[in-house]
């Protein structure tokens, strides 16, 4: 069966220049995701995998080279076409959980939900990362992988074709990390909705279907897994 690709990049490089001094994050990246799977992008601090993730987000802009998302080019995409991209196909889950602390959790997704083309509601949302009982909670009275859970409940109430997570598990201990990757896992497979996650733990590369490697700024190694491990077995 022919895989649907969602980004694809070709040669994708990113220079960031400070003063006289040119610092290249990106090295001629080919890669490719496909619609509904759960990928890894696993490197050393500094590999690139940040820079690359932004890029596919619509957040940054290469400096050449092609990325594109399905039948968009993102490459030649303007800013309106970005924020559309942006508003309504992806949904971003950070470190760091930014999350408004004078709203309950509640008022927090209702951000998303308020902008967005066909949402879930606020209280769908929280019931699939398991807050349901959480709604009218501040983040303050939150544990933080409690808050880590809305900040995935905001990204994925509008409903996004892709799940952009940047070391989403980097704040927490191991065990409230597990019932992150939990969530994330689910999901995935109930939603369908494609997932990739950036993280230096090579232990996290164990649950998923695929692990990009990326060092010096170049995909170095693609490994495919038959066979995902359930995060609540993963060995930190």
């Amino acid at each position: 069966m022919t895989k649907e690709t969602v980004f694809s990049t070709r040669n994708l490089t990113r220079v960031f220049r400070m003063g006289e001094v040119e610092i290249h994050a990106l090295r001629g990246v080919d890669m490719d995701l496909y619609a509904g799977e759960f990928v890894v992008l696993l490197g050393a601090s500094g590999s690139g995998k940040s820079t690359l993730l932004n890029i596919l987000g619509g957040l940054d802009a290469g400096t050449s080279g092609e990325v594109r998302y399905r039948d968009l080019d993102l490459s030649r995409a303007n800013e309106r076409r970005l924020t559309e991209f942006r508003r309504h196909h992806v949904g971003f889950v950070f470190q760091f959980y930014n999350l408004i602390p004078s709203l309950t959790a509640r008022e927090n997704v209702a951000i998303v939900t308020e902008i967005a083309r066909d949402p879930m509601t606020p209280e769908e949302a929280l019931a699939l990362v398991g807050l349901e009982q959480r709604l009218d909670h501040f983040p303050a009275q939150l544990s933080g992988g409690e808050q880590q859970r809305v900040a995935i409940a905001r990204a994925i109430a509008k409903r996004p074709d892709v799940l952009l997570c940047d070391e989403p598990t980097g704040a927490l201990d191991s065990k409230t990390g597990i019932k992150v990757l939990q969530v994330l896992q689910d999901i995935n497979r109930r939603l369908g909705t494609t997932t990739a996650v950036i993280t230096h733990n090579a232990v996290i590369a164990e649950m998923a279907d695929r692990t990009l490697r990326l060092s010096d700024g170049r995909v170095s190694e693609v490994i495919d897994n038959p066979n995902p491990v359930a995060p609540d077995r993963l060995h930190w």
